[in-house]
């Protein structure tokens, strides 16, 4: 039996890339570097401070200098963070739609705290989570499960009651490792160079809607 969805942040719920994107281009400016087109930038977006330092530096996460780049880019995007960031298309009425079958929602992202606890609240969700677990909540992010066991800790719900929407592979993969039944969002952050396919998901869907046709009746 279902009780809960749970969903990831970015490229799940909300377009961030753009705010990402712009964070990343003032810190190459600022290093004399030339930008990056958005459309490079859109499918690396789930991958967070590190992927976007990696794209736009050329640079391994392992090499001097690379965690310095890396706070510096959170330094800029806490500078423009909410400019351009906007939930998907159809995710309020999805959100709604899975209150009137008795679901209760909620958020598992390794966005920072420092960027979801303010988020969140702007974003204009028509009924509020029930649960929000950021990447620093439990001092570990996905893939880790416990992100995943700290959420249902947290509505009472346990993880085999519930679905995880995700569009990047350690979503997959966390919300396996409880249990879960998982969904990959196709609309999302996905790379033509990713394998979607190999990641395991139980469900895929193409617009955050479809989710509800997949809903047991």
């Amino acid at each position: 039996m279902i009780r809960a969805i749970l969903f990831d942040l970015d490229g799940t719920l909300a377009d961030t890339a753009l705010d990402l994107g712009g964070a990343l281009n003032r810190l190459l400016a600022e290093e004399g570097r030339p930008a990056v087109p958005y459309e490079k930038i859109r499918p690396i977006a789930s991958h967070g401070a590190r992927g976007l330092v990696e794209l736009g530096f050329g640079l391994h996460r392992d090499a001097p200098g690379f965690d310095a780049l890396r706070l510096r880019f959170l330094d800029h995007y806490e500078d423009g963070f909410r400019n351009e960031t906007v939930l998907f298309d159809g995710i309020n009425p999805l959100i709604e739609g899975l209150h009137a079958r008795g679901l209760a929602w909620g958020i598992i992202t390794n966005k920072p705290m420092r960027f979801t606890d303010r988020l969140v609240p702007t974003l204009g969700f028509s009924i509020p989570p029930a649960v929000v677990v950021s990447g620093d909540t439990v001092g570990v992010p996905k893939p880790d499960p416990r992100p995943m066991q700290h959420a249902c800790a947290q509505i009472g719900v346990d993880p085999t009651a519930c679905w995880y929407v995700g569009d990047a592979e350690r979503d997959i993969v966390a919300g396996r490792a409880v249990g879960m039944k998982t969904v990959l969002a196709d609309y999302g952050y996905i790379a033509d160079t990713d394998r979607p396919e190999e990641w395991g998901a139980d469900m895929r869907i193409a617009t955050p809607l479809q989710l509800l046709e997949l809903l047991p009746r």
